[in-house]
């Protein structure tokens, strides 16, 4: 084993496939390439990384754990609805800076090529801890799904260049939180289960 074989850490390795990720998407990060970005050969990656699958599966938890970090400040402010929209503001954030990561970690992708469900718990958990302490524990995740699908759903529009009206987005986003986390305040939510019919 030569000593740069050596010094390739897992680390470095994630960071080489995102940043072939954001350069050319997702069929840019192959092991050749991320070999040809830390100066290794392909076939070294696999001290670290079963396969590409496992390699891609790293590199959504390092996206992970990126914005889970971020949004764990917010969610420490002493006001909830605050820390609510600060958190929107950081994540919509982290997605412009990073669009690819950003899509990536949004990606039906087969089950190999995905974190463990307690990476995505821990990702998660700092938006949980601000919506139980807005609407209470029982609502907590319906609060943080209804949050996070306007999130993103509009960070995704905005991404696809699909707001073609004029006007302010970063203002119309803003108005969209503040909407929704001020109907969360005032406890705007239907009692109990609702139900859905086709």
């Amino acid at each position: 084993m030569s000593p740069a074989r050596g010094r390739t850490s897992a680390d470095e390795i994630v960071a080489a496939g995102r940043e072939l990720l954001e350069a050319g998407g997702l069929d840019a990060v192959t092991m050749q390439a991320v070999a040809g970005r830390v100066g290794v050969r392909a076939p070294s990656l696999y001290k670290r990384f079963s396969g590409r699958a496992a390699l891609i599966a790293a590199m959504i938890s390092s996206i992970l754990e990126e914005l889970r970090t971020s949004l764990a400040t917010a969610a420490e402010d002493p006001d909830p609805v605050a820390g609510l929209r600060s958190m929107a503001t950081r994540y919509r954030s982290y997605a412009l800076a990073h669009p690819r990561a950003y899509a990536l970690a949004y990606t039906d992708l087969p089950a190999d090529h995905r974190p463990s469900a307690e990476e995505n718990a821990r990702a998660a958990a700092p938006l949980l801890v601000l919506t139980a302490r807005v609407v209470g524990p029982d609502r907590a995740l319906e609060a943080a799904r209804l949050l996070t699908a306007f999130v993103h759903g509009f960070i995704s529009m905005e991404l696809a260049g699909a707001f073609r009206l004029g006007g302010d987005v970063e203002t119309a986003y803003g108005f969209g939180v503040e909407v929704i986390t001020a109907a969360l305040a005032e406890g705007l939510l239907p009692e109990g289960s609702v139900e859905v019919r086709a």
